[in-house]
């Protein structure tokens, strides 16, 4: 969803600094399993699945939401596969009233199921759409929808060799101006931390990482007798993870400091020292965005994109790549070799730091226009 929401901010950005009343383009924007369409007035008609988590966090970026049906292909098994592409065809239906009423402009797609559909809509509306892909290596719906695609945005020239060379532009992935923001001081006073102590962040995801979770907990105690934690827990374990923190005895507790989520995300990010995560198309744009050195485990039971980023983040030296099966055994030695070592934690951020690009969102946006007023 993020990389969308700062694609968003940008145009939104650029429309208030613009007093044109010319400035009549729609716009629409699809992320992940998400999408939105900008109308001549200027709003933003956002689009996903039914029942995903983004409902939430797009109305609290105060963009309406609008919900279609739509399910993967993927690995689900025949009937579901049978029930998920009805879904698709009716949310085809439903897109293509949608585009047809708000009439669009351009749309701007992140992949996901959802992106099906609605790209096919767009493009039966003769809607040019510019598709975005966050990670390295793109899924069955991008490789899908770039066939209606007139521009795509990649993260890192790897990406290129996917699609052809005249669609593609390398643009790095957008993140939101929020996340710039964040400084490591104004960090330290919103966690309540010590100054001079080391912070090791701990994030999952939204939902979590139970592995990561559990490795964890497994040597809190050894951990906090030296550095501080930040937990992101996610909602599946956040109860579990809280129960932890409430046990410890006081001279540990507060140096643990457990969130089931956490919406100002650059402050945690801008605290850490290190972090241990998930590989997740963000760690691309964030982490060098921080030049924050990372211990990235691959979430095992999906398509290998996770894999390939983390790969992607150890092979310019800015990451260690650890597997989900093995890491009770390696994590805690890992995490200890390298906050002993100034330098290496010194050479991974640098490495981090030069994988960072000025403005992707920017320069989407700017496509994402060019395409609307063509």
């Amino acid at each position: 969803m993020y990389p969308a929401l700062a694609i968003v901010e940008r145009l939104q950005d650029a429309r208030g600094k613009k007093q044109d009343a010319t400035c009549e383009e729609s716009v629409a924007s699809e992320v992940s399993a998400h999408s939105a369409l900008r109308t001549p007035h200027s709003s933003i008609l956002w689009i996903g699945g039914e029942g995903g988590v983004e409902k939430t966090l797009v109305e609290r970026a105060g963009i309406p939401f609008a919900a279609i049906p739509a399910g993967g292909l993927h690995g689900v098994g025949v009937l579901r596969s049978i029930r998920n592409a009805v879904k698709l065809i009716a949310g085809a239906w439903r897109a293509w009233h949608l585009a047809g009423k708000d009439h669009p402009a351009a749309m701007l797609t992140t992949g996901g199921f959802v992106s099906g559909p609605v790209a096919v809509a767009c493009w039966l509306r003769r809607v040019p759409i510019l598709l975005y892909l966050p990670d390295i290596e793109p899924g069955v719906a991008v490789k899908f929808v770039a066939r209606f695609a007139q521009k795509i945005g990649v993260t890192t020239e790897d990406s290129a060799q996917y699609f052809p060379a005249r669609k593609v532009i390398v643009t790095g992935y957008p993140t939101r101006s929020d996340l710039a923001q964040a400084d490591r001081a104004a960090a330290i006073r919103k966690f309540d931390l010590v100054a001079d102590r080391q912070t090791l962040l701990v994030f999952g995801g939204s939902k979590g990482a139970r592995s990561i979770n559990r490795a964890v907990e497994a040597m809190l105690e050894q951990l906090l007798a030296k550095y501080q934690v930040i937990h992101i827990s996610g909602e599946t374990d956040a109860a579990e993870v809280q129960a932890k923190h409430d046990a410890l005895p006081d001279e540990l507790k507060r140096h643990y400091h457990v969130f089931e989520y956490v919406h100002e995300m650059g402050f945690a990010l801008a605290a850490a020292d290190l972090v241990v995560s998930r590989a997740g198309a963000s760690i691309l744009g964030e982490y060098p965005l921080f030049g924050l050195p990372s211990i990235l485990v691959a979430y095992p039971y999906v398509w290998r994109y996770q894999k390939v980023n983390a790969d992607y983040l150890a092979a310019h030296g800015a990451a260690i790549r650890l597997d989900d099966e093995t890491l009770s055994e390696t994590l805690g030695p890992t995490i200890e070799r390298v906050l002993i070592d100034a330098a290496q934690l010194q050479t991974m951020s640098r490495a981090a730091r030069s994988l960072a690009r000025p403005d992707p969102a920017l320069k989407l946006a700017q496509v994402l226009q060019e395409l609307a007023s063509a």
